[in-house]
């Protein structure tokens, strides 16, 4: 069984989902800062969205990283 090397679309996907979450975080950080004062239920509402929000682009992401390997059996 030969071992299958990394394409460099892993690479870029990997380079970009990990880059992109950074970015994201420090962005939630600062709406952090913004809703400070809000009422509890409507930061929690806040949080909730923006804590769900990443795994959009993320799934297309994983999935454009799977995609063009061929099958080689």
């Amino acid at each position: 069984m030969a071992i299958e090397r990394p394409s460099l679309r892993s690479l870029t996907g990997t380079l970009l989902l990990v880059g992109g979450l950074i970015v994201y975080a420090l962005l939630a950080m600062q709406l952090g800062a913004i809703i400070n004062g809000w009422p509890i239920w409507g930061q929690t509402v806040i949080y909730v969205i923006v804590g769900l929000a990443w795994l959009w682009p993320a799934k297309h992401l994983l999935g454009w990283m799977g995609r063009g390997r061929r099958d080689q059996n």
